[in-house]
This record gives C-alpha cells, sequence and structure tokens, in this order.
C-alpha cells in the first residue's frame, strides 16, 4: 500500500512540474537559468580515465559499506569474531576488544574507502577537475532548482557531462564527497573502539549518541543517492553515460557498458564471497577468530 502511495504522490509531482513548466514566468525563469552554469576559464574538459578507476572502487567499496554496515545493525548472533593481536605499534595496556567478523570487514572497507577517497582529492585538486564539483558561483542554486523542475516533469535538462555537470548533479556531488562522506567518517570513527574511552571532556562535547543518530541516516542518504544516481544514468542516454563513466570516452559505443558489465559482476562476486568462510582466512592474518 505504501508503495502504491508513493507511486500515486510521484505521478502527481510529475504532473505539478509539467503545469508549471508551462507558466510564461516559469518558462522566463528557465530560459535565465537553464540548470547549470559555465566553469572558470581554462576549466579541464573530458574525464579522464583514473576517474573511470575511482568510480568502480568508490561504488564497490560503498556497497559492501552499506551491507556490512547494516549486518552489523540487525545480526543479533555474529558467525564468527575478531581479535586484534596485542602486538606491535597499536600493542596497549588493556587487552584488545574482541568484535563480530561483520564488523572487522566493515571498518577494513571503511579504511580503504578512505585511502581511495584522499588519492581522488589529491587527482581533482592536481588536475583541476575540482570545479566540475565545487560551486564556484551562487547561480549554481536556483540551476540547480531548474535542473530538477526539468527532471521531475520528465523533459531531461539539455548537458553536456563530458564537459559540465549541470548544477543539481554539481551540487549532489559535493554533497556526496565534502558533506555525507566526512559525517560518515566521523560519526563511525566516534562508535568505533579506535575512539579514546579515557577522555570524558571529549565524550561529553561528543556524545556516542550523537554519532548513531546521525549515522545510520548518512548511510539511508548514500543508498537514495545511489539508486537516483543510477536510474538517471540509465535514463539519460545509458551507453554515452556509461562511456564518459567507465571508458573515457564520449560516444555511443558500447566500450563503457561492457565495462559496467564487468563491474557489476566483480562487485556481486565480493557480494557472495562477504561470508564468513571465505573471510576468516584473510581476517586471521590480522588478528585471531573465533566462533
Amino acid at each position: 500500500m505504501s508503495i502504491l502511495i508513493a507511486l500515486v504522490g510521484l505521478a502527481l509531482l510529475v504532473l505539478a512540474a509539467r503545469w508549471l513548466r508551462e507558466q510564461p514566468s516559469v518558462q522566463e525563469w528557465l530560459a535565465r537559468y537553464p540548470g547549470e552554469t559555465e566553469l572558470p576559464e581554462g576549466s579541464p574538459v573530458g574525464l579522464p580515465a583514473w576517474l573511470g578507476w575511482q568510480h568502480f572502487l568508490n561504488a564497490f567499496f560503498l556497497l559492501l559499506i552499506i551491507r556490512t554496515g547494516w549486518q552489523v545493525r540487525t545480526t543479533q548472533r555474529p558467525a564468527a569474531y575478531w581479535t586484534r593481536r596485542n602486538t606491535g605499534p597499536l600493542r596497549t595496556k588493556n587487552p584488545p576488544k574482541k568484535i563480530s567478523l561483520d564488523l572487522w570487514l566493515h571498518l577494513t572497507l571503511d579504511v580503504l574507502f578512505v585511502l581511495n577517497g584522499l588519492i581522488f582529492i589529491v587527482l581533482i585538486i592536481a588536475t583541476g577537475h575540482w570545479v566540475r564539483i565545487v560551486p564556484t558561483s551562487w547561480e549554481v542554486v536556483p540551476n540547480a532548482a531548474s535542473a530538477a523542475l526539468q527532471y521531475l516533469s520528465l523533459s531531461w535538462p539539455v548537458e553536456n557531462g563530458w564537459v559540465n555537470y549541470n548544477s543539481l548533479q554539481l551540487l549532489a556531488y559535493f554533497t556526496i564527497v565534502f558533506v555525507a562522506t566526512p559525517l560518515a567518517i566521523i560519526t563511525g570513527l566516534r562508535m568505533s573502539g579506535a575512539w579514546p574511552q579515557d577522555a570524558p571532556r571529549l565524550n561529553r562535547a561528543y556524545p556516542v549518541e550523537w554519532a548513531r543518530a546521525v549515522h545510520l541516516p548518512v548511510m539511508l542518504f548514500f543508498v537514495a543517492f545511489v539508486i537516483v544516481h543510477v536510474a538517471l544514468v540509465l535514463a539519460t542516454g545509458a551507453l554515452r553515460n556509461l562511456n564518459r563513466m567507465y571508458a573515457a570516452r564520449d560516444d555511443d559505443s558500447w566500450v563503457g557498458f561492457w565495462f559496467f558489465a564487468a563491474s557489476v559482476v566483480v562487485m556481486a562476486g565480493a557480494w557472495f564471497l562477504a561470508r564468513p568462510i571465505f573471510l576468516r582466512p584473510i581476517a586471521s592474518l590480522m588478528g585471531k577468530v573465533s566462533r
């Protein structure tokens, strides 16, 4: 019933958006704000090959992070546990805490996701591609609203993602990279065993309850972003979009599709292999695994 209500509500929004677009004042506003802003002069054109690898790795890590995060939250009796060896530079006076194997995988993926993200930040700054996902003018706001209205009316905004994202895409990517991801990191760190427990002032200033209250909504935001992102990629010129994202080319060939298909196979395989029977040998290299 809830799905039916959601579909009816979406249909009404589409009808309202199409009615709005027919109003003369709105048409003038759309002409003034077409849905994108020009990039600064000298901005790089095209999408480099390293961005395709970054896109795949981010999708790969994010998929498994969401899965393991949900398992940590909902599993009552974990199939296995992991304990860090109390040796080397991480040696402490107190014995290491035992955590579920799901949480070990979640934390390991978090570290890889953060490292990949740092590489991404360095590359976009070094190559000048940061201007594609960071607002450089306040005009991005009305243009993002214009793009949203055009999407909602099912009349896609005119854009060329090879050169410049529309303003709604720009704000979405900026939010993912510079707002949602840092929030996920700092709230996850607060809930982890790495957070100092013998710092009463710090813990009072940043209670773990705040972190828990934010961490799940951030995860749900990532899920919503992925669903909308994939739907729009496939609905607004799938072959050309996949070529830009995975093959660093701006045409309608099938090269990007096959790269995308291969990435889906890899992610599906990782989803299947993320089980205790396969994880135990890897986790044992870093600590002790027990039932």
